[in-house]
């Protein structure tokens, strides 16, 4: 009971902890003016918090754009149409992907990806996209969030796969072979009667590999280009939140609120963490509702 009791209590034992030591700026500086002023100059005693929480946003959404359509079709594939030598040779490698440090991800990804976006898919896009805001940049190193989202996506994919695929394989195979009878196809079946029976773990899934991604810090912060300015173009550099805490904490300590400002930033990112969380529970529970499956 003790043992439950003391995990039960952490996350708030955290959130409290980082709120005392955030304080002191919490109480010489307004919590709207610190989520939304883009001016980061600890030398002057300006603390907007903004264009890391953009920057995190940023590289967070283009990773799960990019990881969760291939993630769920690779997940119903296995499930439902690969056979069982290639399911056994897959489960393995996705458990091998998802065992990869995060630094290696990372040095893969400045090897890689950086130089293949800065010399191939940023011209590609600048030339043939001209008319699309959000491919336009003025950042020619291939360094910002396009790869940071990249390496985001190819992370959370074993997690989003490996979850998604139990689950769609827990599906009880008498509703497949009701359905064949009435003469539904194979694709018929999977769409409308297992996926339909799986989403709310399938969304459960989604949510689990966006918490992954949502608090990644090494590979995301080698990639990303580390400015701080508040994007306007995947191409553009970033910011997150969890790449300003590494970089920074535990130097420059001796300017005043500095210590309570990257404290408070991981505070944030704590609560912003917490609130995706609190929603992916409403919208479980709403699934499992109309589905009249027991919350």
């Amino acid at each position: 009971m003790w043992i439950s009791l003391g995990a039960t209590l952490l996350l708030p034992l955290m959130a409290w902890v980082l709120y005392l030591r955030s304080r002191p700026l919490l109480q010489t500086q307004d919590v709207v003016f610190l989520l939304t002023s883009a001016s980061w100059h600890p030398l002057q005693g300006k603390f907007g918090f903004a264009p890391f929480l953009m920057g995190t946003l940023w590289v967070t959404t283009t990773g799960m754009v990019l990881a969760i359509p291939p993630s769920i079709l690779t997940a119903v594939y296995l499930s439902e149409y690969a056979p069982a030598r290639v399911r056994s040779f897959s489960a393995p490698m996705i458990d091998l992907l998802a065992g990869i440090p995060s630094v290696v991800y990372g040095v893969w990804g400045v090897l890689a990806v950086v130089p293949y976006i800065g010399h191939t898919v940023m011209p590609w896009a600048q030339k043939y996209l001209y008319f699309i805001p959000i491919f336009q940049s003025d950042n020619p190193t291939g360094f910002g969030i396009l790869a940071g989202g990249i390496v985001l996506a190819v992370m959370v994919f074993p997690i989003i796969i490996a979850v998604a695929e139990n689950v769609i394989h827990a599906v009880p195979q008498g509703l497949r072979e009701a359905s064949l009878a009435l003469g539904a196809t194979r694709w018929q079946t999977t769409k409308h009667i297992v996926l339909r029976r799986a989403r709310s773990g399938v969304f459960a899934a989604v949510v689990l590999g966006f918490s992954r991604a949502f608090g990644e810090t090494m590979a995301v912060l080698m990639v990303v280009g580390n400015i701080v300015q508040m994007p306007g173009s995947v191409f553009d550099a970033a910011y997150p939140l969890t790449a300003l805490i590494a970089n920074n904490y535990g130097e420059m300590m001796s300017i005043p609120l500095y210590d309570s400002a990257l404290l408070g930033s991981a505070l944030l990112l704590l609560l912003v963490v917490l609130g995706f969380s609190l929603l992916s529970r409403v919208v479980l529970i709403r699934f499992a509702q109309s589905a009249g499956e027991p919350v």
